[in-house]
């Protein structure tokens, strides 16, 4: 039998040419079946409508740092994310926006030691990923600055992982997304005790080219994808945690 590939969010699943999508608009989730019986679900983790309560720190003592949540305007987004809000022009963006604000998080920091200083930037808590994670991916303002943007993530046994997720070296909104290596422990055996990868942080580190200064930059939209194909069948609703 020939085999397609299939470009699911930018990752390439090997199976029958035929699956379905069904569109949860409650819990902002898209689930997707492939032909290999995989069930991939792309899930928003965080909006930043409510990100008041999000935390900036950084390296450098210098400066000011800190976050602001602002209200996204009339800028034009790429079109290669079906699920992205839409783009408002100005005279539609005053009724447009009272019924979705469609609000993003700002970082303000200060770099001075170039290629050292870093700004973090978190939640409140650390947000648990139910089921395997097999990417993530957030929408970025970049101002053509060469810094890196990184994803911070935490395994079930506590350990500290580091993802590079790319460069800020454009201008506008771009969507940047990282794929979870295999070598992060994500143990089906262990699916059904809730040990699961947390997301901890996004950080960003100066690049050592750049003069040091004010940096700004900008978030929204934080998704992840997910696979739970081994949580489904009889009886997986009952936790081996008693």
């Amino acid at each position: 039998m020939k085999l397609k590939w299939i470009l699911i969010s930018g990752m390439l699943v090997s199976g029958l040419p035929l699956f379905a999508q069904d569109n949860t608009g409650g819990n902002n989730t898209t689930t997707t079946q492939t032909g290999t019986g995989r069930q991939l679900a792309v899930e928003t983790i965080e909006d930043f409508e409510e990100s008041e309560d999000w935390v900036a720190r950084a390296t450098c003592p210098l400066g000011e740092t800190r976050t602001l949540k602002l209200v996204q305007r009339g800028e034009i987004r790429a079109a290669d994310d079906e699920n992205a809000r839409p783009d408002y022009n100005e005279a539609a963006s005053v009724t447009t926006d009272a019924k979705n604000p469609n609000h993003i998080l700002g970082v303000k920091t200060y770099f001075q030691d170039r290629g050292f200083d870093r700004v973090e930037v978190s939640p409140p808590q650390e947000f648990v990923i139910k089921g395997k994670a097999r990417q993530f991916s957030v929408w970025v303002l970049g101002r053509k600055f060469r810094h890196t943007l990184y994803i911070k993530l935490r395994d079930y046994r506590g350990k500290i992982h580091k993802l590079r997720v790319g460069r800020l070296d454009f201008f506008g909104w771009r969507r940047l997304t990282i794929t979870v290596p295999g070598w992060i422990p994500q143990s089906n055996r262990y699916s059904l005790l809730d040990k699961n990868l947390h997301f901890v942080s996004l950080f960003v580190v100066s690049d050592h080219h750049e003069v040091g200064g004010d940096f700004y930059f900008y978030v929204d939209i934080l998704k992840a994808m997910i696979d739970r194909t081994e949580q489904q069948y009889p009886g997986s609703e009952i936790k081996d945690n008693w």
